[in-house]
């Protein structure tokens, strides 16, 4: 009989809730494979707007979370699932005020784990991992609106292994604060952008150099797959998997950057919200590519939620054999 698990990902950027049903097998890698996506919805809340500025959640962000948090826990009891399980990330982990919303969330009845950079890259490792199956070494870049995650690893036999990861504390929405004052861009704003992140990823290049492809997830790169391939309304199937070449991300981020907000707003393929943070998580990409000197990036619709999911299946039924 399948185990229905929730996965609530409050991040602070969107704010995303999975259901997912386990047919345990007799292997775990055959019960990995048995997950089967119920139900994936997701709202950009922005938790973490401001927060640069203030140091604090607003009560205003703090309030739409969590109205959208009750849709979710409501949804979990109609569904019947057997766990409710929610991570909370870098806006949690950074604000002033973040265990005065954790507090708020678990009155609502939900269990929430505030984790740290370490284990958002490896939850996002394993969606990526068993998500993409990649044949050799690959580096994965969970691009979020707080942070983005670099981890480093390889298959070994049927499984694969974390070398290396890295949690920076810049994501879309706080490089977009920080960076971006005129609308569209100046190209000079964009350009000190593109500085300040390549010297973060160079800093762990060193480390990662050996990848044979890199591998994107994240509201960026899977918009882009549906900007490039005209997928509208979005498909989770169309976008997972697909590739995007430097050359594609390079043409939507000058054709973006040319943009104000309220134009992009009118591309159907673009949230309201995320019209505001896009070009910046672009840049995160682009950017990456260029340090890792890779033509092309392998896209995944799988994400933290994914990989918690795994993480689940991996601790909680320990005698399965590998293969």
């Amino acid at each position: 009989m399948a185990v229905k698990l929730g996965v609530i990902d409050i991040g602070t950027y969107s704010t995303r809730f999975l259901i997912s049903a386990i047919h345990k097998k007799d292997t775990l890698i055959d019960t990995i494979k048995s997950i089967e996506d119920i139900l994936s919805v997701g709202k950009i809340t922005s938790l973490g707007r401001g927060l640069k500025e203030t140091g604090k959640l607003s009560e205003e962000a703090m309030a739409e979370t969590l109205a959208v948090l009750k849709e979710y826990k409501m949804l979990a009891g109609e569904y019947q699932v057997d766990h409710l399980k929610a991570y909370a990330t870098q806006a949690c982990r950074e604000a002033e005020n973040g265990a005065e919303f954790i507090e708020r969330v678990r009155k609502l009845g939900i269990d929430v784990e505030v984790i740290d950079g370490e284990k958002e890259a490896y939850l996002s490792f394993l969606a990526t991992a068993y998500g993409i199956n990649p044949e050799g070494s690959f580096v994965m870049i969970d691009q979020g609106g707080g942070s983005t995650e670099f981890a480093y690893g390889e298959k070994e036999g049927e499984t694969y292994k974390l070398k290396e990861s890295q949690s920076f504390p810049f994501g879309i929405v706080g490089l977009t604060e920080m960076f971006i004052k005129y609308d569209p861009p100046k190209p000079e704003e964009l350009q000190k952008m593109r500085e300040f992140i390549k010297q973060q990823i160079e800093s762990i290049y060193p480390k990662m150099k050996d990848a044979k492809e890199l591998i994107g997830l994240g509201g960026t790169i899977t918009t882009l797959v549906a900007l490039e391939n005209n997928i509208f309304p979005y498909s989770s199937e169309k976008v997972h998997r697909k590739k995007l070449t430097k050359q594609q991300i390079e043409k939507w981020l000058k054709e973006l950057a040319s943009m104000t907000v309220e134009e992009r707003k009118k591309i159907p393929q673009i949230e309201d919200k995320r019209a505001e943070v896009i070009i910046a998580g672009i840049v995160i990409f682009d950017t990456a590519l260029e340090v890792f000197n890779k033509p092309e990036i392998t896209v995944s619709d799988w994400g933290l939620r994914h990989g918690a999911v795994i993480d689940f299946v991996i601790n909680n039924y320990p005698n399965l054999k590998i293969s």
